[in-house]
Formats: structure tokens, C-alpha cells, sequence
């Protein structure tokens, strides 16, 4: 992982400059991540260094709000499967961050995962499957999704707000998504998304998506192929099989802050053994 690292001066210089984010971009490109460490940075900083990477903020909506631009990772205790943030979701972000203020005495490790080196282990068979769209079905509470949509939506910022314009204006706006809404307010949603996508930020096609992730505050996806096939446990478990052959951990210390390709690179965690660790997350589109 050490080629993955970029360090503070040893000469003192622990601010991250214009020249530090250079850095960061170029590590994106060629690796796909990049992990700061021993520089001087607080929450307020971590949120400018979002705002620095991303022109725009994306939030997940189950999550709690820290600063203006970052938010609280709380996933509970287990060991979480590796996938890209908010993959399933109709505004996939670009970059992700993630801010260690507090690492764990043990375990708790984030798996870093590169989609470029998963889809190039896969057989012909193999990339044609996981090359096809894929639709995601499940249910969304409607407290989340009205947070998310006025997260999502220019005109609202509340989500008191949301009225079913709002909703129709969004479903026009990005395409391949449906829903359906219940008599409860949750509405049954779907979305059609790539497991294989090009990244946003450099050449080349990864097995970057949510398939083998959690659902930690959501209700388990069903997964769908074009063929009209539903992706069986027994082909995930083959993935993460797969997957985890092309997996690295951060062990976490404190004050890191590690910045993601989210369209490339898929990312998890080991069980959390110390429940003090404290991690905060950043997202957003270039």
C-alpha cells in the first residue's frame, strides 16, 4: 500500500496545498485512490478538501450530517462487503473521502478493492454477464427518500419541501429510473445501472457497483441482469471470491484521510473490534 501514501514534509509542511491536491489527482488516474497521512487537518478541513475535489455534494440520506459537505460512517459493528458509495442510487458520486479521526486499537480495516483488476481475472463469459445493465429493485422508506431527493433536487432544500412535482421533474431529469408509490409514502423504486462502467476520472472499464455491499439502513436490492436472469447468492459469493484476491486494506491512523475513484474502486471493511474508531465520509461529482 505504501506507493498509495502520500506523506507530510518531514520539513513541517503538513497543510494541504494546491500542490498536495495535484497529488491526490494524479494517484486517481493511475491507481484509482490515494491516502493522506500526517497532515494537519481537522472536520472543517476535511470538508474543504471535499468541496476541493467535488463540484458538487452528494449526501446518503440514512447518514448523519457533520460538517456542511462530510458526513458521520455509522454501519454497526459487522464486516461490510466491498461497493461503490451510493451505488445504486440515480447520482452515483465520483470521488469518495473518508476521515479517520480516531483508528481502532484493532481490526476495522477499509478494503480497497480495484473493479479494473476484478473484471480483468473474469473469463469471457464471465465479462459478457457482468457487462449487460442491471436493474435494482427495492422498497425505500419515504423519510430517506425525500431526504435524498432534497439533497438531489436544485429547486428544494427541505424535505418537507418534496411534493410530487419535484419527484416527476427528477424522474425526467435522469434517465432509466421508475417508481411506484405505496400507501405508506415508501415507494417501490428501481433504477437501471452498469456493474462494468468506464470511470469518471481515467481510462479504462471496472466491476465497480454495489452488488457485493451492504444494506446496512436499506431494504436487500434485487439484482436483475437484461437477460432477465436475478443474480443468485451462490454468484455473489463467487464475485467476492474473486474480489477479494484484488483487495488491500488501510490500516486506519489517526488524522488519515483516503480519497477513492468511486467509479473505479470498490471499498468495505473489516469488523470493527474497537468501537471507538471514528470515521466521517465526504462525496461528490467532479
Amino acid at each position: 500500500m505504501s506507493y498509495n501514501v502520500i506523506r507530510a514534509s518531514e520539513a513541517g509542511q503538513c497543510d494541504i496545498t494546491p500542490e498536495i491536491i495535484g497529488k491526490v489527482k494524479q494517484h486517481l488516474n493511475d491507481d484509482g485512490w490515494a491516502l493522506l497521512r500526517g497532515f494537519d487537518i481537522d472536520m472543517t478541513a476535511f470538508s474543504k478538501l471535499t468541496a476541493q475535489m467535488c463540484k458538487t455534494i452528494t449526501f446518503d440520506p440514512a447518514r448523519e450530517n457533520t460538517e456542511k459537505n462530510t458526513q458521520k460512517v455509522d454501519a454497526g459493528l459487522g464486516p461490510i462487503g466491498l461497493h461503490i458509495e451510493n451505488g445504486n442510487t440515480p447520482i452515483c458520486p465520483d470521488v469518495v473521502a473518508f476521515y479517520c479521526t480516531k483508528a481502532a486499537f484493532e481490526g476495522s480495516q477499509t478494503t480497497i478493492c480495484d473493479g479494473r483488476e476484478v473484471f480483468a481475472k473474469f473469463d469471457d463469459t464471465q465479462k459478457a454477464r457482468w457487462s449487460q445493465p442491471m436493474t435494482v429493485k427495492r422498497n425505500l422508506p419515504e423519510d430517506l427518500w425525500k431526504r435524498y431527493l432534497a439533497n438531489e433536487h436544485p429547486a428544494i432544500s427541505d424535505p418537507g419541501e418534496v411534493t410530487m412535482e419535484h419527484v416527476l421533474q427528477f424522474k425526467a431529469a435522469i434517465p432509466n429510473q421508475d417508481f411506484e408509490l405505496c400507501d405508506d409514502g415508501s415507494i417501490d423504486y428501481q433504477i437501471k445501472v452498469l456493474p462494468v462502467r468506464p470511470s469518471s476520472l481515467s481510462n479504462g472499464r471496472a466491476f465497480a457497483n454495489a452488488i457485493l455491499g451492504p444494506s446496512h439502513n436499506y431494504e436487500p436490492p434485487v439484482y436483475t441482469l437484461e437477460d432477465g436472469s436475478v443474480v443468485s447468492s451462490d454468484e455473489i459469493e463467487a464475485l467476492r471470491d474473486i474480489a477479494e484476491t484484488c483487495t488491500v486494506e488501510i490500516n486506519w491512523q489517526d488524522g488519515d484521510v483516503a480519497v477513492i475513484d468511486n467509479t473505479r474502486i470498490m471499498h468495505g471493511r473489516r469488523a470493527i473490534k474497537d468501537a471507538d474508531c471514528q470515521l466521517f465520509i465526504g462525496m461528490g461529482r467532479i
